[in-house]
């Protein structure tokens, strides 16, 4: 198997989906930020703005957290 193949089929592996769940995440980080600056301000817009990047990445994370277990994972916690 080249090197290639395996980097295409890390993508849907639970390993992947763990580490694209944790970049989903790690981007929550960012919104908080720009939430809380655009209350202080009063900016409207990217208030409207972070909030449908929060709705993303929720759903983002459903999507994600739905792969998850459809590969199978046998982690308890997970269900």
């Amino acid at each position: 198997m080249s090197a290639l193949t395996k980097a295409k089929g890390f993508k849907k592996s639970k390993s992947g989906t763990y580490l694209s769940m944790a970049a989903t995440a790690f981007g929550a980080f960012g919104v908080a930020k720009r939430l809380k600056k655009a209350r202080a301000e009063n900016d409207t817009l990217v208030l409207i703005d972070a909030t449908v990047s929060a709705a993303a990445i929720v759903t983002g994370l459903a999507i994600l957290y739905r792969e998850l277990k459809r590969l199978g994972d046998d982690d308890v916690l997970l269900g």
